[in-house]
């Protein structure tokens, strides 16, 4: 039987041997989807307006 020591350096040894996952890149997003995230986080912080602003109850 091995010792711990043996066991953990055998494991460690394999851990750094492996390839770290590569996440597979996504489709580019459309600059307009872009622009109009931007201009709706604007809009949340707008004097007035967002979450601490008006609400409606319809």
């Amino acid at each position: 039987m091995d010792s711990i020591e043996h066991v953990f350096a055998a494991v460690s040894h394999r851990m750094n041997s492996m390839a770290a996952p590569v996440r597979p890149a996504g489709a580019p997003e459309p600059l307009s989807s872009l622009i109009a995230r931007v201009n709706a986080a604007k809009r949340l912080y707008e004097p007035g307006m967002g979450l601490a602003g008006p609400t409606r109850l319809d």
